[in-house]
């Protein structure tokens, strides 16, 4: 129902306009998990559990945050990091396309808050966050859409706000068809830190650390890992007044 159904005729159109149509790469993404979203959850139930190195970078990021800090977990899937996360003392909600990813995660994580919705289109307000999180949920965007998602990261966070962005290293997309025998398929892009860092610093972030894991064998991964921890640069304080007999 719309105001004009409601309320009297004005001359001004208060009926808000629809919403534009997905970009294909998010509709993409949505069908692809909503469709593998039970064998994905099983398949990496226990990834972070088998990986101590990411966990020690989540580790540091919750206290770069510190304790308390509100953060949302973009892409957050079955939400195994965002509830990671909370154990560390982080009040944080996670963010995702997928119904069928968020129905685990509210699922298997009954006191965290989970969301749908599209990291393009945040509904936080500005500086609302301590902290944005998009652990691996960046590959799956364009690069030319790159920079209008960290201007968006960088818009909720609040000034010393902390950004943490995960992803495979590599210079071509790997591409994934009928997984599980689901009748659907997606590419999962790699990207360079220094491509990536550049971006970061060209939407306002400072670069606060770059950490490149080799790729693990005994876990099949077939590339390394990077994570980045940026921060949104905190307001100037004012210079102090000089005190003295010739002030």
């Amino acid at each position: 129902m719309t105001d004009t159904d409601t309320h009297a005729h004005t001359d001004t159109d208060t009926t808000k306009p629809e919403p534009s149509p997905a970009p294909g790469f998010v509709a993409t993404t949505r069908a692809f998990y909503d469709a593998v979203a039970e064998d994905y959850a099983e398949r990496f139930r226990d990834d972070l559990a088998a990986r101590p190195l990411d966990r020690a970078v989540l580790t540091a990021y919750a206290e770069l945050v510190g304790a308390g800090g509100r953060v949302a977990d973009l892409g957050c899937g079955p939400g195994r990091t965002t509830a990671r996360l909370a154990a560390l003392g982080l009040d944080v909600s996670g963010l995702d396309l997928s119904e069928s990813m968020l129905a685990i995660a509210r699922r298997e994580n009954p006191g965290i808050r989970f969301e749908q919705g599209s990291m393009l289109e945040l509904d936080f307000p500005d500086g609302a966050l301590a902290g944005v999180v998009s652990f691996y949920s960046s590959i799956h965007t364009p690069l030319d859409e790159l920079p209008a998602l960290f201007a968006g990261f960088h818009r909720v966070l609040a000034p010393g706000g902390h950004l943490l962005l995960a992803f495979q290293v590599g210079d071509e997309p790997r591409h994934y068809d009928r997984p599980w025998g689901h009748p659907v398929a997606i590419d999962f892009e790699r990207r360079r830190p220094e491509t990536m860092a550049g971006l970061l610093t060209a939407a306002g972030f400072a670069v606060l650390s770059r950490t490149v894991r080799e790729p693990d064998a005994d876990l099949g991964e077939p590339t390394a890992q990077a994570f980045l921890i940026a921060r949104r640069p905190p307001k100037t304080a004012p210079a102090a007044p000089e005190i003295g007999p010739d002030a």
